[in-house]
């Protein structure tokens, strides 16, 4: 079973991170979301990162705010893609969330998407792109969308065009 992991440092992250979620459910996208702290439970999210890649994770997306490590220390434990979302919130607003995300070493990668609902969308689809260079019935589902969002675009121009 191929799946995504979506791993939450925290459940006050749930109501963004549910967007992500949403948009793999949107195109059958099966994942797992579950709470883990690289800082509160260091154990707990090693574990997890170990049993989810024998159930077939393919992807991981981290959310996580304030330090953000949660990304970086999945990122330690697997050779799989690892997405960061930074999370708005404390003394910085996010903003050092999405430095120590972004931040990483040479070698440790970690892909970084916005802040925001905005960020949680983007890496279901950053996450299924990642999927579909194995996975033709999704990579025809992504083109689809692409060419719906298009059509969206020129249906709502038409309504407000004005030219010369």
């Amino acid at each position: 079973m191929k799946f995504v992991s979506i791993i939450l440092g925290s459940k006050s992250d749930y109501e963004i991170v549910k967007e992500c979620a949403n948009t793999l459910e949107k195109f059958g996208v099966l994942h797992e979301m579950i709470i883990s702290s690289a800082h509160r439970s260091p154990q707990r999210t090693h574990a997890y990162i170990k049993e989810a890649e024998e159930k077939g994770a393919r992807v991981f997306i981290a959310a996580a705010g304030m330090a953000a490590h949660l990304a970086g220390a999945i990122a330690a434990i697997t050779i799989k893609p690892v997405i960061g979302i930074p999370m708005k919130g404390g003394a910085m607003d996010g903003m050092d969330a999405m430095l120590s995300t972004v931040q990483m070493p040479a070698g440790m990668p970690v892909a970084t998407v916005a802040m925001g609902k905005a960020g949680a969308v983007n890496a279901a689809y950053l996450a299924m792109q990642i999927l579909a260079l194995e996975d033709d019935d999704l990579k025809i589902k992504l083109e689809e969308d692409r060419i719906l969002k298009a059509k969206k675009v020129e249906s709502d121009s038409s309504d407000i065009e004005v030219r010369l």
